[in-house]
Protein backbone atom coordinates (compact mmCIF):
# COMPACT_ATOMS: atom_id res chain seq x y z
CA UNK A 1 0.00 0.00 0.00
CA UNK A 2 1.41 3.40 -1.01
CA UNK A 3 2.35 5.80 1.78
CA UNK A 4 1.25 8.80 -0.25
CA UNK A 5 1.07 10.31 -3.72
CA UNK A 6 3.94 12.51 -4.90
CA UNK A 7 3.93 14.64 -8.03
CA UNK A 8 7.48 14.92 -9.38
CA UNK A 9 8.06 17.76 -11.85
CA UNK A 10 11.41 17.55 -13.64
CA UNK A 11 12.27 18.20 -17.32
CA UNK A 12 15.37 15.98 -17.34
CA UNK A 13 14.05 12.45 -18.00
CA UNK A 14 17.02 10.75 -16.33
CA UNK A 15 16.63 12.75 -13.12
CA UNK A 16 12.86 12.31 -13.26
CA UNK A 17 13.20 8.52 -13.42
CA UNK A 18 15.86 8.52 -10.70
CA UNK A 19 13.54 10.42 -8.39
CA UNK A 20 10.56 8.24 -9.26
CA UNK A 21 12.53 5.01 -8.81
CA UNK A 22 13.77 5.92 -5.34
CA UNK A 23 10.38 7.16 -4.16
CA UNK A 24 8.54 4.14 -5.54
CA UNK A 25 11.08 1.93 -3.77
CA UNK A 26 9.81 3.50 -0.54
CA UNK A 27 6.19 2.66 -1.50
CA UNK A 28 5.17 6.16 -2.60
CA UNK A 29 2.87 6.50 -5.59
CA UNK A 30 4.61 8.79 -8.10
CA UNK A 31 3.00 10.96 -10.77
CA UNK A 32 5.38 12.38 -13.37
CA UNK A 33 5.34 15.75 -15.12
CA UNK A 34 8.01 17.35 -17.32
CA UNK A 35 6.63 20.86 -17.75
CA UNK A 36 5.17 23.52 -15.50
CA UNK A 37 1.98 23.57 -17.51
CA UNK A 38 1.44 19.84 -17.03
CA UNK A 39 2.33 20.14 -13.33
CA UNK A 40 -0.48 22.64 -12.78
CA UNK A 41 -2.97 20.33 -14.49
CA UNK A 42 -1.79 17.24 -12.60
CA UNK A 43 -1.83 19.03 -9.24
CA UNK A 44 -5.50 19.92 -9.61
CA UNK A 45 -6.45 16.58 -11.15
CA UNK A 46 -4.68 14.28 -8.66
CA UNK A 47 -4.42 16.40 -5.47
CA UNK A 48 -1.07 14.85 -4.46
CA UNK A 49 0.20 14.71 -0.88
CA UNK A 50 3.46 16.40 -1.92
CA UNK A 51 5.04 18.04 -4.97
CA UNK A 52 8.76 17.87 -5.81
CA UNK A 53 9.22 20.79 -8.19
CA UNK A 54 12.27 21.60 -10.29
CA UNK A 55 12.92 25.34 -10.49
CA UNK A 56 14.49 25.38 -13.97
CA UNK A 57 11.62 24.21 -16.17
CA UNK A 58 10.90 25.10 -19.81
CA UNK A 59 7.95 27.41 -20.32
CA UNK A 60 6.49 28.16 -16.90
CA UNK A 61 9.40 27.86 -14.46
CA UNK A 62 9.17 26.21 -11.05
CA UNK A 63 8.86 29.43 -9.08
CA UNK A 64 5.91 30.54 -11.21
CA UNK A 65 4.32 27.11 -10.80
CA UNK A 66 4.76 27.40 -7.04
CA UNK A 67 3.19 30.87 -7.07
CA UNK A 68 0.17 29.67 -9.07
CA UNK A 69 -0.34 26.63 -6.85
CA UNK A 70 -0.27 28.73 -3.69
CA UNK A 71 -2.77 31.17 -5.17
CA UNK A 72 -5.38 28.48 -5.88
CA UNK A 73 -7.64 27.30 -3.09
CA UNK A 74 -7.60 23.69 -4.38
CA UNK A 75 -3.80 23.38 -4.31
CA UNK A 76 -2.71 25.93 -1.68
CA UNK A 77 -2.21 23.40 1.10
CA UNK A 78 -0.12 20.91 -0.92
CA UNK A 79 3.45 20.96 0.46
CA UNK A 80 6.19 21.69 -2.08
CA UNK A 81 9.87 20.74 -2.11
CA UNK A 82 11.85 22.78 -4.63
CA UNK A 83 14.62 21.11 -6.61
CA UNK A 84 17.27 23.44 -7.98
CA UNK A 85 20.70 23.29 -9.54
CA UNK A 86 21.53 26.65 -8.00
CA UNK A 87 22.95 26.94 -4.50
CA UNK A 88 22.63 30.74 -4.34
CA UNK A 89 20.26 32.24 -1.82
CA UNK A 90 18.12 33.98 -4.45
CA UNK A 91 16.09 31.02 -5.71
CA UNK A 92 15.88 29.48 -2.24
CA UNK A 93 14.60 32.67 -0.64
CA UNK A 94 12.19 33.34 -3.51
CA UNK A 95 10.75 29.84 -3.19
CA UNK A 96 10.34 30.05 0.57
CA UNK A 97 8.67 33.45 0.22
CA UNK A 98 6.19 31.93 -2.21
CA UNK A 99 5.26 29.25 0.32
CA UNK A 100 7.52 26.30 -0.57
CA UNK A 101 8.13 24.01 2.40
CA UNK A 102 11.64 22.80 1.66
CA UNK A 103 14.34 22.76 -0.99
CA UNK A 104 17.08 20.46 -2.25
CA UNK A 105 20.02 21.48 -4.44
CA UNK A 106 21.46 19.33 -7.21
CA UNK A 107 23.39 17.10 -7.12
CA UNK A 108 21.47 15.47 -4.28
CA UNK A 109 21.64 12.33 -2.19
CA UNK A 110 18.61 10.10 -2.73
CA UNK A 111 18.72 9.16 0.95
CA UNK A 112 18.54 12.82 1.94
CA UNK A 113 15.74 13.36 -0.56
CA UNK A 114 13.65 10.53 0.91
CA UNK A 115 14.32 11.81 4.44
CA UNK A 116 13.18 15.32 3.45
CA UNK A 117 10.04 13.90 1.82
CA UNK A 118 9.17 11.98 4.99
CA UNK A 119 9.80 15.04 7.16
CA UNK A 120 7.60 17.33 5.06
CA UNK A 121 4.80 14.77 4.86
CA UNK A 122 5.02 14.23 8.61
CA UNK A 123 4.77 17.96 9.31
CA UNK A 124 1.87 18.28 6.91
CA UNK A 125 0.06 15.42 8.64
CA UNK A 126 0.68 16.87 12.10
CA UNK A 127 -0.66 20.27 11.02
CA UNK A 128 -4.00 18.71 10.05
CA UNK A 129 -4.35 16.34 13.01
CA UNK A 130 -6.61 17.76 15.76
CA UNK A 131 -4.97 15.62 18.44
CA UNK A 132 -1.69 17.53 18.03
CA UNK A 133 -3.29 20.93 17.68
CA UNK A 134 -2.98 23.97 19.87
CA UNK A 135 -4.72 27.30 20.21
CA UNK A 136 -2.55 30.32 20.99
CA UNK A 137 -3.50 33.94 21.57
CA UNK A 138 -0.96 36.73 22.19
CA UNK A 139 -1.06 40.50 21.47
CA UNK A 140 -4.30 40.23 19.50
CA UNK A 141 -2.86 37.45 17.34
CA UNK A 142 -4.76 34.15 17.43
CA UNK A 143 -3.32 30.93 16.02
CA UNK A 144 -5.49 27.84 15.63
CA UNK A 145 -3.23 24.96 14.64
CA UNK A 146 -6.07 22.49 14.08
CA UNK A 147 -7.63 24.73 11.43
CA UNK A 148 -4.29 26.20 10.29
CA UNK A 149 -5.76 29.68 10.72
CA UNK A 150 -4.20 32.90 12.01
CA UNK A 151 -6.28 35.96 12.81
CA UNK A 152 -5.20 39.45 13.84
CA UNK A 153 -7.87 41.35 15.73
CA UNK A 154 -10.46 39.07 14.16
CA UNK A 155 -9.23 39.35 10.55
CA UNK A 156 -7.79 36.21 8.91
CA UNK A 157 -4.17 36.35 7.77
CA UNK A 158 -3.05 33.89 5.07
CA UNK A 159 0.34 32.40 5.97
CA UNK A 160 2.32 29.70 4.12
CA UNK A 161 3.35 26.66 6.14
CA UNK A 162 6.82 27.86 7.11
CA UNK A 163 5.71 31.30 8.32
CA UNK A 164 2.86 29.65 10.22
CA UNK A 165 5.30 27.28 11.93
CA UNK A 166 7.68 30.10 12.90
CA UNK A 167 4.85 32.17 14.33
CA UNK A 168 3.57 29.19 16.31
CA UNK A 169 7.06 28.63 17.73
CA UNK A 170 7.44 32.26 18.79
CA UNK A 171 3.91 32.47 20.20
CA UNK A 172 4.50 29.34 22.26
CA UNK A 173 7.12 31.15 24.36
CA UNK A 174 6.50 34.92 24.48
CA UNK A 175 9.55 36.82 25.68
CA UNK A 176 11.97 34.00 24.90
CA UNK A 177 14.76 34.77 22.43
CA UNK A 178 15.48 32.18 19.74
CA UNK A 179 18.52 32.13 17.47
CA UNK A 180 17.99 31.61 13.77
CA UNK A 181 19.33 28.07 14.05
CA UNK A 182 16.95 27.32 16.93
CA UNK A 183 14.06 28.54 14.79
CA UNK A 184 15.20 26.35 11.90
CA UNK A 185 15.50 23.30 14.16
CA UNK A 186 12.07 23.92 15.66
CA UNK A 187 10.15 24.25 12.41
CA UNK A 188 12.22 22.03 10.13
CA UNK A 189 13.96 19.51 12.35
CA UNK A 190 17.65 19.34 13.23
CA UNK A 191 20.54 19.75 10.78
CA UNK A 192 18.46 21.58 8.18
CA UNK A 193 20.80 23.33 5.70
CA UNK A 194 19.00 26.64 5.27
CA UNK A 195 20.71 29.99 5.47
CA UNK A 196 20.17 32.51 8.24
CA UNK A 197 19.12 34.94 5.53
CA UNK A 198 16.14 32.68 4.76
CA UNK A 199 14.93 33.02 8.35
CA UNK A 200 15.26 36.80 8.09
CA UNK A 201 13.08 36.77 4.98
CA UNK A 202 10.42 34.66 6.70
CA UNK A 203 10.36 37.02 9.68
CA UNK A 204 10.09 40.02 7.36
CA UNK A 205 7.14 38.39 5.62
CA UNK A 206 5.47 37.64 8.94
CA UNK A 207 5.79 41.21 10.15
CA UNK A 208 4.24 42.58 6.97
CA UNK A 209 1.32 40.16 7.04
CA UNK A 210 0.59 40.75 10.73
CA UNK A 211 0.25 44.48 10.09
CA UNK A 212 0.48 46.62 13.22
CA UNK A 213 0.89 43.49 15.35
CA UNK A 214 4.09 42.65 13.47
CA UNK A 215 5.92 45.09 15.75
CA UNK A 216 5.71 42.49 18.52
CA UNK A 217 8.16 40.24 16.66
CA UNK A 218 11.36 41.80 17.90
CA UNK A 219 14.91 41.51 16.60
CA UNK A 220 17.49 40.87 19.31
CA UNK A 221 20.64 42.11 17.64
CA UNK A 222 23.39 39.52 17.47
CA UNK A 223 21.12 36.77 18.80
CA UNK A 224 17.86 36.23 16.92
CA UNK A 225 14.16 36.91 17.36
CA UNK A 226 11.43 36.85 19.99
CA UNK A 227 7.77 37.61 20.33
CA UNK A 228 7.47 40.41 22.87
CA UNK A 229 6.49 39.06 26.27
CA UNK A 230 3.21 39.74 27.96
CA UNK A 231 3.43 42.59 30.46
Amino acid sequence: MAYGTILVVEDNPDILELLAYNLEAQDYHVIRAMTGENALVQAVRTNPDLIILDVMLPGINGLDVCRKLKQQEATRAIPIILLTAKSEDTDIISGLELGADDYITKPFSTKVLVARVRAVLRRSSEETTPETSSFLQVHGITLDEAKHVVTVDGSTVDLPATEFAILKHLMGSPGWVFSRNQIIDAVRGGNYPVTERSVDVQILGLRKKLGSQGQFIETVRGVGYRLKGLS
